[in-house]
């Protein structure tokens, strides 16, 4: 394309015309592809020049789009940074047109992560699978930035990031993430955290959870069954997580939509055993998990653990101990830190229990306000006795003949003498109540792990149907979940706490402009501001950040 002055005989008037080159059978012709204007004089023909400069430059950019893979640009402006050059940068601004605008600070963070935890080659040798590998790095830098649908994922990534992706290479992509793929991937992530950690890896928390489909159909690994989502009516399969006293992910497995919880224990301990090469470390988890059964298989396995304790299922005798509280004595140093009594239990267990007194004050105002509120419905009810059942807060609630209805004191007195005790099991442990208790406490660890899964990554619902898809895009979800935890605790030991949303947030403001001189075609990159928190996030992970405009070869 070229910018053509056409003139007429016997007039002061000049076209001015963006044409291009056309082969016509053996002949060379002009096409007029716009026509910009007329000019009068010279000001006029000048003006209109620079005019059709600017739309020629807009047409080449709609016909060839300048696309840059963002860890192209993070490294020219590393790169950059380091040289602090500015040669070549004078430029007249009126010629000066953005081209281009992506997101760089996911990609320029984030990759350093992932080649951390060595995800980079996962899928085997660099010169056979360079592309595929690349492609991968794209689909889980795009589950950490905004996390939607493979197609969303591709959308997104071609406008936002300048990286073009065919949905039907991603999708024979993923069928390369077959099982072994997937224990490789696996077992990196618990190499890196055993390199960081070494020996401190001694405490492993334990927890299931349950992700569904937005499908309705049955095949062996979505199954109906229990839903935390309360999605009852969909297909969902459970995910098992074992992760650190960090919150670090060590491996996961994957089981039938059907499968009772505490039946994965088997499975994990083999892990534990086996692919991750664990043998000291105390196993911690919920009551719903360990079973009595369960606690059987553990103390076989002599493997130490502490689960929380079901209080009101023990027995008349042991009921009387844990509710004298003659039997306590002062925890920790604050005052309302309250009191630890411990419990000898049968097979060489241990019973702990906490009292807390603001666990006791929120558990008596819980309580209340819900009795309040099914008062106030069964006030509005002509047959209360419809309403009412012995579980939950509405066994407190008596019926009498006529329809009239009270409090039953004796129960509510009865569960007030609970109020603020906690208890834990423990066997096999020698460490002091409070340290038990205390890495207890820590379990929220991998419930806050499920949590960035479910809310950050978007983990479900999930959208494919064959299973070896599923099992694919839970292994993509997995290598963005161990990324985004790794970040998290890296930023917080270099600089302070942030939340792995408020990283995202500031990463995905870090963006380079690409902008070209319409005279001479010459390109260069304008990086965004950046506040003092994304520069410290750089440095956590030795990174510099510059500001300075650089031009790009």
């Amino acid at each position: 394309m070229f910018i053509r002055i056409k003139t007429t005989p016997n007039s002061p008037k000049k076209a001015v015309q963006i044409v291009e080159s056309v082969r016509v059978g053996d002949k060379v012709s002009q096409r007029i592809v716009r026509h910009v204007g007329t000019a009068l004089s010279e000001m006029e023909l000048l003006k209109m020049k620079e005019l059709a400069e600017y739309i020629k430059a807009e047409l080449e950019q709609e016909a060839s789009p300048m696309l840059f893979a963002p860890e192209d640009i993070a490294r020219m402006v590393i790169e950059a940074q380091a040289k602090e050059s500015t040669a070549d940068m004078k430029v007249d601004l009126p010629n000066i047109r953005e081209t281009a605008r992506v997101v760089i600070g996911i990609h320029k963070a984030y990759s350093v992560v992932y080649k951390q935890l060595k995800l980079d080659f996962v899928l085997g040798t660099p010169s056979r699978n360079a592309s595929d590998n690349k492609m991968l790095m794209d689909l889980v830098m795009a589950r950490i930035a905004v996390p939607s649908s493979k197609r969303a994922s591709v959308r997104m990534l071609s406008q936002d990031f300048g990286i073009t992706l065919d949905l039907d290479r991603v999708y024979r992509m993923m069928d390369k993430l077959d099982d072994k793929v997937i224990q490789k991937i696996q077992s990196r992530a618990l190499s890196a955290a055993q390199k960081l950690f070494g020996d401190k890896i001694n405490v492993l928390f334990y927890d299931c959870t349950s992700l569904y489909f937005e499908s309705f159909e049955r095949d062996g690994l979505r199954e109906y069954g229990y839903s935390k989502d309360g999605k009852f009516n969909q297909g969902q399969v459970i995910l098992a997580l074992m992760v650190t006293t960090s919150g670090i992910p060590l491996g996961y497995r994957l089981y039938p939509g059907n499968t009772f919880e505490g039946h994965t224990l088997r499975d994990a301990l083999d892990d534990i055993k086996k692919d991750h090469n664990l043998e000291k470390v105390i196993f911690v988890a919920d009551s719903a998990m360990v079973s009595k059964e369960n606690q059987e298989l553990l103390e076989k396995d002599k493997r130490p653990y502490i689960i929380a304790a079901r209080l009101k299922n023990l027995g008349k005798e042991m009921k009387e101990k844990v509710l004298d509280m003659t039997n306590y004595k002062p925890f920790g140093k604050e005052e309302e830190s309250g009191s630890v009594a411990s419990f000898a239990l049968e097979n060489g267990k241990r019973l702990i229990v906490h009292f807390s007194p603001k666990r006791a004050r929120k558990d008596a105002h819980d309580r209340q306000e819900a009795i309040d509120k099914l008062l106030k419905k069964v006030s509005k009810s002509s047959n209360p006795a419809t309403l009412i059942s012995n579980f939950g807060y509405q066994k407190f609630i008596k019926i009498a003949p006529g329809a009239t209805y009270s409090i039953d004191q004796d129960k509510l007195d009865e569960a007030a003498k609970w109020d603020g005790l906690h208890g834990v099991v423990t066997h096999g442990t020698e460490m002091g109540d409070e340290d038990v208790l205390n890495h207890y406490k820590s379990l929220w660890q991998v419930e806050e792990t499920f949590r960035i899964a479910k809310n950050d990554i978007k983990i479900r619902p999930i959208y494919h149907w064959n299973p070896d898809r599923i099992k694919a895009h839970i292994a993509i979800c997995f290598m963005a979940l161990c990324c985004i935890r790794w970040m998290e605790y890296q930023v917080a030991a270099r600089y302070q706490k942030l939340i792995p949303q408020h990283i995202r947030n500031l990463l995905l403001h870090d963006q380079v402009s690409i902008v070209q001189d319409i005279k001479d075609n010459r390109k260069f990159a304008i990086p965004s501001s950046a506040s003092i928190e994304l520069k410290k996030i750089y440095q956590s992970l030795g990174l510099k950040y510059s500001d300075i405009p650089f031009p790009i070869d």
